[in-house]
């Protein structure tokens, strides 16, 4: 599940707002130009509310109007002191300088009506600060609490043993297909010469009785081995058996091909080896030597890499700042343990010495035979421990010599 960010919303409203503000700004009417100019005053009441006369500034000649004086200026600027017997009074006042309506009188209120223009702006970017700024904070403060658990050192320290345990579980899996790929020609030829030696009426009474095994004599299946290179098609296509009696017969034979497998031992004659033999036992001397060290590795090597990929999946947030910022709220949740328990393992791959134990494997099994096709050196050791050799042997084929299922048989093919 992603995190909502929430943070990055509130910071986007205050640029808006703060956008919105600069927007109300612009379309404010301006304040215009003034220029400043002398004011007779000609009546004027307590509250200021006075009429006044001026000069135009721009050849506009003596001009009369309302105005508001300053209530509060000196006395001696009022009438009847500022000019002894009349009722002419001073003050000061701008003009507008540009426009339309330059010359005219500019009064103090416009300024006011624009000021209230204005503060729906300043009120918008006030707020938009404010927003951006308890955005800016608080989503550094998610950031930082969120990278607490950032642990790159300890995720990379993780994979690279993951990968050396992944690779001496793959190499000892490499060296035990060699020895079954060696001896699977080799097994099978002798099998097949032993079935060839079964005569067929061994099946006559899967195939019916004696006439049964005579139709099959007759039409050239005569041993074992030929029923189950013909198949139960060929079997009754041949011998003119029914079908079902066919399949009896070839499902017979192949039971009787399983019984003799697991009865057929592969002799490893060192003395004169065939180059099939050669190879068995290159393959064999490769885990003879490396010993039970190796495969002790490659079984902690498979253990331990399935244990590390599941908590290297919950630790990946932690892998580096931007994973842990762009994780979702269950993965922050998973990786802070998921990260302990990758510096148990690694303590403990560290106390055992498990890094060591795995490369060495991998260098005994990596040891190549190609320079010796004839397998002198192995045939040399062979003499010295066959006992070892044939042991090895017996464990490695022992899967590939176990009765197949019933799902596993295919009839006739």
């Amino acid at each position: 599940m992603k995190h909502v960010p929430v943070f990055r919303w509130i910071v986007a409203l205050g640029l808006v707002l703060i956008g919105c503000s600069v927007g109300l700004y612009a379309t404010a009417p301006d304040h215009p130009e003034l220029k400043q100019v002398d004011l007779a005053v000609l009546r004027e009441e307590p509250d200021g509310t006075c009429t006044v006369r001026w000069t135009d500034p721009f050849g506009g000649g003596r001009r009369e109007g309302p105005y508001l004086c300053d209530a509060e200026r000196d006395p001696v600027l009022k009438a009847p002191n500022y000019r002894p017997g009349s009722d002419i009074g001073w003050d000061t006042g701008f003009v507008v300088a540009e426009g339309p309506d330059r010359g005219e009188l500019y009064s103090p209120g416009v300024d006011e009506s624009i000021d209230r223009s204005l503060d729906p702006s300043d009120q918008l970017l006030v707020v938009g600060l404010l927003l951006t700024i308890v955005g800016v904070v608080g989503g550094n403060i998610r950031s930082l609490f969120r990278l607490s658990s950032v642990s790159p050192a300890v995720v990379r320290r993780a994979r690279r043993l993951r990968a050396a345990a992944v690779q001496v579980a793959e190499d000892h899996s490499r060296a035990v297909e060699a020895v079954r790929k060696a001896w699977a020609p080799l097994h099978q030829d002798l099998v097949r010469e032993r079935l060839g030696r079964i005569p067929v009426a061994r099946l006559r009474r899967a195939a019916g009785g004696r006439p049964a095994a005579k139709a099959l004599d007759g039409s050239g299946i005569r041993t074992v081995r030929d029923v189950l290179d013909t198949g139960a098609w060929g079997v009754a296509h041949a011998s003119g058996l029914g079908r079902r009696t066919a399949e009896e017969v070839w499902a017979t034979a192949r039971r009787t091909a399983e019984d003799v497998g697991r009865d057929t031992t592969v002799r490893l004659e060192s003395d004169r080896p065939d180059p099939r033999t050669a190879a068995l036992l290159n393959a064999l001397r490769v885990l003879v030597e490396a010993g039970p060290a190796a495969r002790s590795a490659a079984e902690t090597g498979s253990r331990l890499a399935a244990e590390l990929e599941q908590r290297l999946a919950d630790a990946a947030p932690a892998s580096g700042w931007k994973r842990m910022l762009d994780a979702g709220r269950e993965e922050r949740r998973r990786a802070p343990g998921a990260v302990a328990e990758l510096r148990t393992l690694l303590d403990e791959a560290e106390r055992e010495g498990v890094i060591e134990r795995f490369a060495q494997a991998s260098v005994d099994l990596l040891r190549g035979t190609d320079g010796d096709p004839a397998g002198l050196a192995a045939r040399v050791d062979f003499e010295t421990r066959p006992a070892q050799y044939y042991g090895l042997l017996s464990e490695l084929v022992a899967p590939a010599l176990r009765r197949p299922t019933a799902s596993e048989r295919d009839h006739g093919h």
